[in-house]
């Protein structure tokens, strides 16, 4: 594969520490994809009420910023391949549970999202760190775009792949075969771990300090308050629109399918959109994907169907890749730019999910006091023509943002991709 890439990228030097990097992303993307979404259907199924897949979801994203900042301290002290290791180990214990557990899963809900969560947490930090020290300036634009053609081929196949196993098989074998695939495939990531070079940290973890840097940058505090946003909207849309999707069809494949047509538009306009827009062209990019996303809600607010659900999944398939590529470049500049990166880039990505994930839970909070108080299908469709807005508010934030000195490309920080971002 190595010499594959090389002829395929002649001027882009692909080390081994790259290539199994983005074989252990790879793994991970087509063992999320091909299970999580179907977690939330599979919740459904046995409680059928909306505060159960909530507290899910919430459960992971106050779990996962916790875990940030403890895997933030045992990566300054340990090694980034073991934080990796954590990770990647804790997923397959959620996947070990679900199976475990099998038809009571509703009832130990909250229990699952926080395995996941701090699956996620490990993970991604991690993996965010280990991007940054074993890509160069001149290797990141490689790695980031392939990892998203490899994250995007997992959002095809994993979804439309689990969603057929399901429909041929009763429902719970069907289940516990794709549950089974991916504990296999986040087993077999640990054991890539195991070939990368091992990485110690040095250092004091300064999270506090990178944490009031806000108050000093103000390019920080505004990338930070973007980052609310970000999550806001992610919060609540992946779980509703994946049941919204299964109410309205049925169908597992019928699931699965919106995911391929979803992924399949982001394969091919992640390539369009790093090809297209350039930095001078980043903040109109990020203006055009967040008014996309915004009003793409509008086709299913009133009137839902299976057709309505598609087109919805076409819009969007092509407004993230116009917002995601110059707004995660954006960050990496901020950061690049902001005090001490080198020495504390793992504060600053830890700080960065701390801002997303607060996002999150505000409006999964709010949400389950609307279906508490109110009809669910009264109260939904007004929340997520709200917190849709979530992504068009990063414009107003970022469009503020000037970086005049030449960039230091320090840090990077990789977008996480769970299946929040995909709806």
């Amino acid at each position: 594969m190595q010499n594959i890439l090389h002829a395929l990228f002649e001027k882009v030097e692909i080390t081994r520490d790259l290539l199994l990097l983005l074989v252990i992303g790879g793994l991970y993307s087509l063992g999320i994809f091909l299970s999580n979404t179907f977690v939330n259907v599979y919740l459904w199924k046995q409680s059928g009420d909306y505060i159960t897949i909530a507290m899910y979801n919430l459960a992971i994203f106050i779990f996962q910023p916790a875990t940030f900042i403890v895997a933030g301290k045992i990566a300054k002290k340990i090694d980034r391949i073991v934080v990796l290791r954590l990770g990647v180990i804790f997923l397959s214990i959620f996947f070990l549970n679900v199976l475990i557990i099998g038809e009571k899963a509703a009832y130990f809900n909250f229990l699952l999202g926080s395995l996941l969560g701090i699956g996620y947490g490990f993970y991604w930090l991690a993996f965010n760190v280990l991007t940054f020290e074993i890509t160069e300036p001149d290797t990141r634009d490689f790695f980031n775009g392939f990892l998203g053609v490899l994250e995007s081929f997992g959002g095809m196949i994993g979804p439309i792949l689990a969603g057929f196993i399901i429909s041929i098989m009763t429902a719970n074998t069907g289940y516990k075969t794709i549950f089974t695939i991916s504990f296999l495939l986040f087993i077999l990531a640990v054991v890539c771990s195991f070939f990368l070079e091992r990485r110690k940290a040095e250092g004091q973890f300064k999270f506090k300090q990178v944490l009031d840097e806000r108050f000093e940058n103000n390019n920080w505090k505004k990338t930070l308050h973007a980052h609310i946003f970000q999550g806001i909207r992610e919060g609540i849309f992946l779980f509703v629109i994946t049941i919204w999707v299964f109410l309205t069809t049925k169908s597992e494949l019928a699931l699965g399918t919106f995911n391929l047509f979803l992924s399949g538009l982001s394969f091919i306009f992640y390539f369009v959109a790093t090809k297209v827009i350039k930095p001078t062209k980043r903040k109109q990019a990020i203006l055009v994907g967040g008014l996309m996303l915004y009003f793409s809600i509008y086709v299913i607010l009133f009137q839902i169907s299976y057709w309505h659900l598609m087109i919805y999944a076409i819009i969007i398939g092509i407004a993230y890749p116009i917002i995601n590529v110059p707004y995660i470049s954006m960050t990496y500049d901020v950061i690049g730019k902001a005090r001490f990166a080198k020495e504390l880039r793992i504060e600053y990505i830890v700080v960065r999910e701390l801002f997303v994930n607060l996002g999150r839970v505000v409006a999964i909070v709010i949400f389950l006091i609307g279906v508490t108080i109110f009809p669910a299908q009264t109260v939904i469709p007004f929340l997520l023509a709200t917190f849709g807005a979530g992504y068009l508010m990063i414009f107003f934030f970022m469009k503020d943002i000037y970086l005049t000195e030449p960039s230091s490309k320090e840090v990077i920080v990789k977008e996480q991709l769970s299946d929040e971002k995909n709806r």
